[in-house]
Protein backbone atom coordinates (compact mmCIF):
# COMPACT_ATOMS: atom_id res chain seq x y z
CA UNK A 1 0.00 0.00 0.00
CA UNK A 2 3.00 2.50 0.77
CA UNK A 3 4.19 1.73 -2.75
CA UNK A 4 1.12 3.07 -4.34
CA UNK A 5 0.65 5.71 -2.22
CA UNK A 6 4.67 6.83 -2.91
CA UNK A 7 3.92 5.85 -6.64
CA UNK A 8 0.87 8.12 -6.62
CA UNK A 9 2.54 11.38 -5.32
CA UNK A 10 5.60 10.49 -7.26
CA UNK A 11 3.69 10.28 -10.08
CA UNK A 12 2.52 13.60 -12.58
CA UNK A 13 -1.08 12.28 -12.27
CA UNK A 14 -2.48 15.42 -11.21
CA UNK A 15 -0.66 17.90 -13.94
CA UNK A 16 -2.05 15.60 -16.57
CA UNK A 17 -5.26 15.53 -14.41
CA UNK A 18 -5.56 19.23 -14.44
CA UNK A 19 -4.40 20.03 -18.47
CA UNK A 20 -6.99 17.56 -19.18
CA UNK A 21 -9.58 19.30 -17.38
CA UNK A 22 -8.51 22.62 -18.66
CA UNK A 23 -8.45 21.32 -22.55
CA UNK A 24 -12.32 19.98 -21.55
CA UNK A 25 -13.47 23.72 -20.09
CA UNK A 26 -12.18 25.69 -23.16
CA UNK A 27 -13.56 22.96 -25.52
CA UNK A 28 -17.18 23.18 -24.18
CA UNK A 29 -16.99 27.00 -23.39
CA UNK A 30 -15.68 27.75 -26.33
CA UNK A 31 -18.66 25.47 -28.08
CA UNK A 32 -21.00 26.98 -26.64
CA UNK A 33 -19.45 30.86 -27.94
CA UNK A 34 -20.51 30.20 -31.66
CA UNK A 35 -25.02 30.12 -30.83
CA UNK A 36 -26.85 33.02 -30.26
CA UNK A 37 -27.72 32.04 -26.78
CA UNK A 38 -24.83 32.02 -25.41
CA UNK A 39 -23.92 35.59 -26.95
CA UNK A 40 -27.38 36.85 -25.00
CA UNK A 41 -26.42 35.11 -21.82
CA UNK A 42 -23.36 37.05 -22.20
CA UNK A 43 -24.26 40.55 -21.97
CA UNK A 44 -24.09 41.10 -18.55
CA UNK A 45 -21.15 39.80 -17.97
CA UNK A 46 -19.13 41.52 -20.81
CA UNK A 47 -21.44 45.02 -20.73
CA UNK A 48 -19.51 45.02 -17.07
CA UNK A 49 -16.38 43.72 -17.46
CA UNK A 50 -13.74 46.20 -17.15
CA UNK A 51 -11.00 44.27 -18.85
CA UNK A 52 -13.58 43.08 -21.56
CA UNK A 53 -16.61 45.22 -22.48
CA UNK A 54 -14.31 47.15 -24.93
CA UNK A 55 -15.35 43.99 -27.09
CA UNK A 56 -18.88 44.91 -27.83
CA UNK A 57 -17.79 47.97 -29.58
CA UNK A 58 -15.79 46.56 -31.24
CA UNK A 59 -17.26 43.45 -32.51
CA UNK A 60 -21.03 43.35 -31.10
CA UNK A 61 -22.38 41.06 -29.60
CA UNK A 62 -22.31 37.90 -31.83
CA UNK A 63 -18.88 39.21 -32.74
CA UNK A 64 -17.70 39.29 -29.39
CA UNK A 65 -19.37 35.83 -28.61
CA UNK A 66 -17.59 34.55 -31.84
CA UNK A 67 -14.01 36.10 -30.54
CA UNK A 68 -14.30 34.55 -27.14
CA UNK A 69 -15.26 31.56 -28.75
CA UNK A 70 -12.22 31.64 -30.89
CA UNK A 71 -9.81 32.75 -28.40
CA UNK A 72 -11.28 29.74 -25.64
CA UNK A 73 -10.42 26.86 -28.58
CA UNK A 74 -7.12 28.35 -29.61
CA UNK A 75 -5.99 28.47 -25.46
CA UNK A 76 -7.36 24.70 -24.94
CA UNK A 77 -5.46 23.78 -28.11
CA UNK A 78 -2.75 25.14 -27.05
CA UNK A 79 -3.11 23.80 -23.18
CA UNK A 80 -3.64 20.45 -24.88
CA UNK A 81 -0.11 20.70 -27.42
CA UNK A 82 1.21 21.20 -23.93
CA UNK A 83 1.15 17.15 -23.67
CA UNK A 84 3.57 17.19 -25.71
CA UNK A 85 5.21 20.44 -26.29
CA UNK A 86 5.84 22.70 -23.26
CA UNK A 87 6.14 25.94 -24.50
CA UNK A 88 2.74 25.60 -26.40
CA UNK A 89 1.89 24.84 -22.55
CA UNK A 90 3.32 27.75 -21.41
CA UNK A 91 1.38 30.06 -24.04
CA UNK A 92 -1.93 28.47 -23.83
CA UNK A 93 -1.62 28.99 -19.73
CA UNK A 94 -1.17 32.14 -20.01
CA UNK A 95 -4.19 32.50 -22.49
CA UNK A 96 -5.68 31.04 -19.76
CA UNK A 97 -4.76 33.07 -17.33
CA UNK A 98 -5.86 36.56 -19.43
CA UNK A 99 -9.08 34.51 -19.94
CA UNK A 100 -9.66 34.45 -16.05
CA UNK A 101 -8.24 37.44 -14.55
CA UNK A 102 -11.12 38.92 -17.23
CA UNK A 103 -13.71 37.00 -15.73
CA UNK A 104 -12.67 37.27 -12.59
CA UNK A 105 -12.86 41.20 -12.86
CA UNK A 106 -16.23 41.15 -13.23
CA UNK A 107 -17.20 39.92 -10.07
CA UNK A 108 -17.17 43.63 -7.97
CA UNK A 109 -18.93 45.15 -11.03
CA UNK A 110 -22.08 42.39 -11.08
CA UNK A 111 -25.38 44.51 -10.19
CA UNK A 112 -26.97 43.21 -7.94
CA UNK A 113 -23.94 40.29 -7.09
CA UNK A 114 -24.71 40.28 -3.44
CA UNK A 115 -27.54 39.14 -1.41
CA UNK A 116 -28.65 43.02 0.47
CA UNK A 117 -31.09 40.28 2.53
CA UNK A 118 -27.78 38.23 3.81
CA UNK A 119 -26.24 41.68 4.56
CA UNK A 120 -24.60 41.67 1.16
CA UNK A 121 -20.94 40.64 0.62
CA UNK A 122 -20.16 37.41 0.62
CA UNK A 123 -23.96 36.44 0.10
CA UNK A 124 -23.65 35.85 -3.59
CA UNK A 125 -26.55 36.25 -6.11
CA UNK A 126 -27.38 36.20 -9.08
CA UNK A 127 -24.53 35.90 -11.84
CA UNK A 128 -21.61 35.80 -9.24
CA UNK A 129 -21.98 32.18 -8.05
CA UNK A 130 -21.24 31.71 -11.89
CA UNK A 131 -17.96 33.65 -12.21
CA UNK A 132 -16.50 32.56 -8.97
CA UNK A 133 -15.53 29.13 -10.17
CA UNK A 134 -13.00 31.11 -12.68
CA UNK A 135 -11.31 31.75 -9.42
CA UNK A 136 -10.23 28.04 -9.07
CA UNK A 137 -9.73 27.81 -13.21
CA UNK A 138 -7.28 31.13 -12.53
CA UNK A 139 -5.46 29.01 -9.84
CA UNK A 140 -4.98 25.77 -12.28
CA UNK A 141 -4.12 28.06 -15.20
CA UNK A 142 -0.97 29.34 -12.74
CA UNK A 143 -0.51 26.16 -12.00
CA UNK A 144 -0.29 24.71 -15.37
CA UNK A 145 2.26 28.13 -16.60
CA UNK A 146 4.35 26.91 -13.08
CA UNK A 147 4.53 23.42 -13.68
CA UNK A 148 5.48 24.12 -18.05
CA UNK A 149 7.71 26.80 -17.46
CA UNK A 150 9.62 24.60 -14.66
CA UNK A 151 9.72 21.94 -17.44
CA UNK A 152 10.66 24.22 -20.29
CA UNK A 153 13.60 25.45 -18.02
CA UNK A 154 14.65 21.88 -16.97
CA UNK A 155 14.94 20.77 -20.92
CA UNK A 156 16.97 23.69 -22.02
CA UNK A 157 19.38 23.64 -18.40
Amino acid sequence: MNALITGFLKSDLDYHFVRASMVTIFLFFGYQKWFDYEAQILIPYISNGPLISWMYPVFGIRGASTFLGVAEWTFGALIFAGFWNKTAGVLGALGSIATFIGTVTIIPFMPDGWAESAGGFPAMVGNVPFLMKDVVLLAASVYLLKQDVVRVSAARG
